[in-house]
């Protein structure tokens, strides 16, 4: 008897994460990619996998879900991660008045979080900034890893531990019910899955028009330490990042914070601008990032907005030994209803999956399992 047969066009983590999904299920998958290799919003991120942004419930477990699956690929196939969670540092009365009422409701809920004080900041993590500094909120919860080594590696783990077969460079033109086309070249399924990220607008213009959807540019940097030996310990948010997080929202106290960074900080609002940094294992520094919303962009980097993100970051941390080594920008869809994720069947067995907006490293492989369990 033969095995069912599925498509997902897209290799990036969304489709990859689809594809094991199926494979899991019984299914002879193919992933067709248009490029050579994936380099979409999957590997231009900080490499955080991000439980604390999410808020309790489905979304909270779909990303400890995912972060056990990262783990498994990540062990097996001996990429180095870090399992180094993450502090919110607080440094006025109302940031530290949320991050007092978020590890309450956390802890409530049975997440890892506990409050530390200056003192214990600074001999725990190296380079933060004690200068006005309340306190933090820190969570072990979180885990780091290079997304572009484990972008990269993820194919051959999955074509070796899952029989998925990888078709690169080749752009899927049109698609039909059981069938996808690139050019003359049919590829035939049972089941097709369209997770091409904001592509799928190329393929589908009128189902794109119709939901509640744009995209999202965001603007990223990496530096290297001077010192060598340099480890920041830990990922390192402030204020700005309490208000980009739904998870924070819980917080009654996160309106008064709302209010004095309006004010105090309007640029910074008005881009979407939340400062994080992580460290890769290779000791670089990925600091970002910005939110420019719409259909279309101005392909150019914003020194601007690059140079608002660093003025925020030495608030945090002191970086004049930091020496910048790369800059670039992504792009990714979102839903603008305050939904998390858009899953459409528009056709008998042709299905979209997307709209998981930055959280594709956090959530893609517990979404990806429970939209495959039902189907």
């Amino acid at each position: 008897m033969n095995k069912r047969s599925a498509i997902v066009v897209g290799a990036g983590i969304l489709g990859m994460a689809t594809a094991r999904a199926l494979a899991i299920k019984g299914y002879k998958v193919k992933v067709i990619e248009r490029s050579q290799f994936s380099l979409g919003a999957s590997i231009r991120n900080f490499g955080m996998l991000w439980p604390i942004g999410q808020p309790d419930g489905q979304l909270y477990d779909r990303a400890i879900r995912s972060r056990e699956i990262w783990k498994e690929y990540l062990n097996a196939s001996s990429i180095p991660f870090n399992s180094c969670g993450s502090l919110h540092l607080a440094y006025s009365n109302e940031e530290w008045n949320v991050l007092e009422e978020l590890s309450s409701i956390f802890r409530e809920s049975g997440r890892p979080v506990n409050l530390i004080n200056p003192e214990q900041i600074g001999n725990r993590f190296d380079g933060i900034n004690q200068t006005n500094l309340k306190g933090g909120l820190f969570s072990s919860d979180e885990v780091i890893i290079d997304p572009r080594e484990g972008i990269r590696n993820l194919p051959l783990y999955l074509k070796q531990n899952f029989g998925i077969e990888f078709i690169w460079g080749t752009a899927i033109s049109r698609v039909k019910q059981g069938s996808v086309f690139s050019g003359s070249t049919r590829f035939d399924a049972d089941l097709i899955f369209i997770c091409s990220g904001a592509d799928f607008e190329v393929l589908y213009p009128e189902v794109f028009k119709q939901h509640e959807i744009t995209k999202c540019k965001l603007q990223m940097m990496r530096f290297v330490s001077e010192k060598p030996d340099y480890k920041l310990g830990t990922s390192i948010c402030g204020g700005l990042s309490l208000l980009h997080y739904k998870s924070f929202t819980a917080s009654k106290a996160l309106e008064i914070l709302k209010a004095k960074l309006q004010n105090e900080l309007p640029e910074h609002l008005k881009w979407g601008i939340h400062v994080m940094v992580s460290q890769n294992m290779q000791g670089e520094l990925t600091v970002g990032d910005s939110h420019e919303y719409g259909l279309d962009f101005d392909p150019f980097d914003k020194q601007y907005i690059n140079q608002l993100i660093l003025d925020y970051l030495k608030n945090l941390v002191h970086i004049d030994q930091w020496r910048l080594v790369e800059s670039w920008n992504g792009i990714y869809p979102k839903m603008t209803n305050g939904k998390t994720d858009l899953h459409i069947e528009v056709d008998n067995g042709v299905h979209i999956l997307n709209g998981i907006g930055g959280n594709g490293m956090t959530l893609s492989f517990g979404f990806a399992e429970e939209i495959i369990n039902k189907i």
